[in-house]
C-alpha cells in the first residue's frame, strides 16, 4: 500500500480514479479469469512442466497483490529478458511475451 507520508505523483483524486478506470480494468480482470479457466479446463500437458509463460503470469498476479507498489514496474520486469548479451539470431519470428530461463 501507498505511503500515506509519501506526495500523491497522480494529479487526480482516488475516488476520480476509481470513477474513470474501473470498469476497464475490470474487465481485463475478468478476461484474466477467463484464461485462467480455459487452462484449467483444457487438457493436461504431456510433460508435467507448466509454460513459462503461464509461471510468469502467476507471478505477475501475486506480484499485483503485494501492496508494495510499482506494480506496473515489476511486472514488467518480471516479463523481460534481463540478460545484456545480445543473441546472435532470435529463435523464432515473433515474441513469446514472457522470458524463458534457459
Amino acid at each position: 500500500m501507498a505511503d500515506p507520508n509519501e506526495q500523491p505523483t497522480c494529479p487526480m483524486p482516488r475516488d476520480k480514479v476509481v470513477d474513470r478506470y474501473f470498469m476497464e480494468h475490470r474487465a481485463k480482470l475478468l478476461d484474466v479469469a477467463a484464461f485462467l479457466d480455459r487452462l484449467d479446463r483444457s487438457a493436461a500437458p504431456e510433460s508435467q512442466d507448466d509454460d513459462f509463460r503461464v509461471e510468469a503470469m502467476q507471478r505477475a498476479i501475486q506480484l499485483l497483490i503485494d501492496e508494495k507498489g510499482e506494480r506496473a514496474k515489476r511486472v514488467l520486469e518480471l516479463f523481460s529478458d534481463p540478460t545484456e548479451t545480445p543473441i546472435e539470431k532470435a529463435p523464432m519470428k515473433g515474441a513469446d511475451g514472457a522470458y524463458k530461463p534457459e
